[in-house]
């Protein structure tokens, strides 16, 4: 069985992400690792080559700056990526501010054998912690997806769909087993000032200039006190996480008035908190 991991990135330097991070993190269970490593402003490039040359492979790429709707960009960056990946059983795809666990590695490992030679099943299934705010909050609420693939079979027809956060194989979603293993995402964890640098930079993938004026407000920090569900975190973060931890911690104290829940969505999470069953989900998967 090959492993190959994979993933995009662009400008990691400048709006912070994680993304050494996020490749140390599964490694250890790849035989090597594909960056799509997109036109930067910065020393991205640089940080990626440091991790490990002898398993980090690097592919240079430019994004096509003209794909503003719906963030198909970054689909287009993964499959740069993804098609970079040959001779693989399993594909593991990574975003550049999603970290796993290594206590979840030996479950990883034990899936990717399990099923490695079952080809109905087209991809592994991940549960998610979506920090928030800082590093000592994770989102609750339903506006945050649960669950979604980040191991593909290397097939034929397997791509990156929509704006990079699933797959599709020739358009209908995937067969999948579900994994015991949790990805954590880091990518609402930055200084403020980092954070309002990435919303204004990111929506110009999903939408025009003008939307960008209307509705991205030109001020210098971003402002974590929005309507949602906070959770004290009080796990552990991956040991690859624990020097930015310490270095980028910051205080980060939830206003209850402004993260409350408007009514509608209060009476929808009631109802998930009491059965487990999110009314409407959107699930990029089927699982078998």
């Amino acid at each position: 069985m090959k492993v190959t991991g994979f993933t995009f990135v662009r400008n990691a330097v400048n709006f912070d992400y994680p993304v050494t991070e996020a490749i140390r993190s599964v490694l250890p269970v790849c035989d090597e690792f594909i960056v799509a490593a997109g036109n930067s402003d910065d020393n991205t490039r640089e940080l990626i080559s440091s991790v490990d040359p002898a398993k980090v492979r690097i592919i240079d790429t430019n994004w096509d700056e003209d794909l503003r709707e719906g963030g198909s960009v970054l689909a287009a960056e993964t499959n740069k990526a993804l098609e970079a990946v040959h001779d693989s059983t399993w594909a593991f795809y990574i975003q550049a501010d999603e970290v796993v666990h290594e206590k979840y590695l030996p479950v990883i490992q034990a899936g990717m054998e399990r099923w490695k030679d079952d080809q109905r099943v087209e991809g592994l299934l991940f549960s998610y912690l979506h920090f928030f705010g800082s590093y000592d909050y994770i989102a609750g609420s339903r506006d945050w997806y649960r669950n979604e693939v980040r191991i593909i079979r290397k097939k034929p027809g397997i791509s990156s769909y929509k704006d990079a956060q699933g797959f599709r194989m020739n358009g209908r979603k995937l067969n999948v087993k579900p994994l015991d293993a949790w990805m954590y995402h880091y990518g609402w964890v930055k200084p403020p000032v980092s954070q309002q640098a990435k919303q204004r930079s990111f929506h110009k993938l999903w939408h025009d200039d003008e939307w960008v004026k209307r509705n991205v407000p030109s001020v210098p920090e971003f402002d974590y006190n929005i309507p949602g569900s906070l959770k004290k975190f009080t796990g552990s973060h991956p040991q690859v996480m624990k020097e930015r931890i310490s270095l980028k911690n910051w205080e980060f104290h939830p206003d209850p008035f402004k993260n409350k829940l408007p009514p509608g969505k209060k009476i929808l999470q009631a109802i998930e908190n009491l059965t487990g069953w999110r009314m409407g989900e959107y699930k990029n998967y089927r699982l078998i």
